[in-house]
């Protein structure tokens, strides 16, 4: 009996935190590249140059893939349905300012139902571009309960970080050897 009660009332704690967590959440890497915006956009902006750089590619090497709308830009569509890592989705890119920035709506539909804002911008720097992928969405009650076990900016962001790194390793030149 004492035990019964001692977890509701650590349910009831761990609810009443989750209820205070944030409602929106905004994740958000970047990575200093050299090459110019426009060897960079075009990965980006095209959803069948992704399986060259996105980690999530990686998930299900069997994961079903549908790609409609616009070959590429507004418009352009990638659905997906794979393993229980990869869940399955659709994002869509709904406004480019080329070279420098893609903007997109990801729907996730398993293993948790959201939708997100997706956006990649590439700064000009001196010497090349800066690359920031960001995302932005509404965190359900759910999410927010499993926030409180799992740092899902450290999760999503190493995503990311790898997402952006795959993308530097594609479009800078190879390293000139010493002799």
């Amino acid at each position: 009996m004492l035990t019964l009660l001692i977890l509701g009332i650590g349910i009831i704690i761990l609810l009443a935190f989750a209820s205070k967590s944030p409602s929106d959440f905004h994740i958000e890497r970047s990575v200093a590249v050299a090459a110019l915006p426009e060897q960079i956009f075009p990965l980006i902006n095209d959803f069948h140059s992704w399986t060259g750089w996105s980690p999530y590619e990686k998930l299900d090497p069997k994961m079903n893939k549908v790609y409609s709308g616009s070959e590429n830009g507004p418009g352009a569509i990638y659905e997906w349905q794979g393993n229980s890592k990869a869940g399955a989705g659709r994002i869509e890119i709904i406004k480019t300012s080329e070279p420098i920035r893609v903007s997109m709506t990801l729907d996730m539909y398993k293993p948790i139902k959201g939708s997100n804002k997706v956006v990649f911008s590439m700064t000009p720097a001196d010497d090349g571009t800066i690359v920031t992928w960001a995302m932005d969405g509404k965190n359900s009650f759910i999410m927010k309960v499993v926030g409180q076990f799992i740092d899902m900016d450290k999760m999503i962001g190493r995503d990311f970080e790898e997402g952006l790194i795959n993308i530097k390793t594609l479009v800078e030149p190879p390293p000139e050897e010493e002799e």
